[in-house]
């Protein structure tokens, strides 16, 4: 998994609502890309919810919000609209970003071995190297965490 200091792997990938987002064109902007394993779970539900209700306070510090998973812009959209989402969620289908930025691998889950998303989150800077990393994200209090650091910067 990449770290602090890291460049952050530059992507293209489509984003809900028509369109695509480049990572390198977002810069000077802080970015925040947060990584999570399925649409409309539980887990993936509460994190969405939680940067969904902070991302007035991410945009009034600069930064950028962007949720990545591998589902698809067709379940992205319904997910938003079934939840009342609001950040853009990226879909990274064929899991080359997820790959990039060493998220994806093996996991285990009630007894079984199985190949997914681990959730983390980056902080990138405006010059496009990591500037925090969060592996193995634990989901309470995590968005939150994430705006603190990015009001540091």
């Amino acid at each position: 998994m990449l770290d602090t200091a890291d460049t952050a792997p530059d992507f293209t990938l489509p984003v809900t609502g028509g369109g695509e987002v480049t990572l390198s064109a977002l810069h000077p902007a802080p970015v925040v890309l947060f990584f999570y394993p399925r649409d409309d779970t539980s887990g993936c539900t509460k994190e969405n919810e939680a940067f969904t209700a902070l991302l007035p306070e991410f945009e009034a510090a600069g930064a950028k919000v962007f949720g990545i998973s591998k589902d698809s812009i067709a379940s992205h959209d319904k997910f938003m609209a079934k939840k009342s989402l609001t950040v853009p969620l990226l879909s990274d289908e064929d899991g080359d970003v997820c790959e990039r930025y060493g998220v994806w691998g093996e996991k285990k889950m009630y007894g079984k071995t199985f190949m997914g998303i681990t959730r983390a989150t980056f902080l990138i800077g405006g010059d496009g190297r990591i500037v925090r990393a969060w592996p193995k994200v634990k989901v309470p209090g995590h968005a939150e965490e994430v705006l603190e650091a990015v009001k540091a910067l």
